[in-house]
């Protein structure tokens, strides 16, 4: 697995890699990670395609999910603690 791209974001960090012929995008924030697994032959210009793919609506739901995320953690962690 190696990185082929990064993206800048103000919000998260973006990565792309690329491992049997799959690119995988990480999208990290904190200690949250997405993953997202997209087979090379699904997409008709290689890499450029995945940039095409997260757009600001893709991104804007990917950041809903990390507040969702996050508090699905917060409420476990409580209830472990209590």
């Amino acid at each position: 697995m190696r990185i082929i791209a990064e993206l800048p974001h103000p919000d998260f960090k973006i990565s792309i890699l690329n491992m049997n012929q799959k690119f995988i995008v990480k999208i990290e924030q904190g200690s949250l990670e997405q993953s997202y697994k997209i087979p090379e032959m699904d997409l008709t210009d290689g890499v450029n395609s995945v940039f095409e793919l997260l757009d600001d609506e893709f991104l804007k739901k990917v950041g809903a999910r990390f507040t969702e995320m996050r508090a699905d953690y917060k409420d476990a962690y409580f209830r472990y603690n209590y």
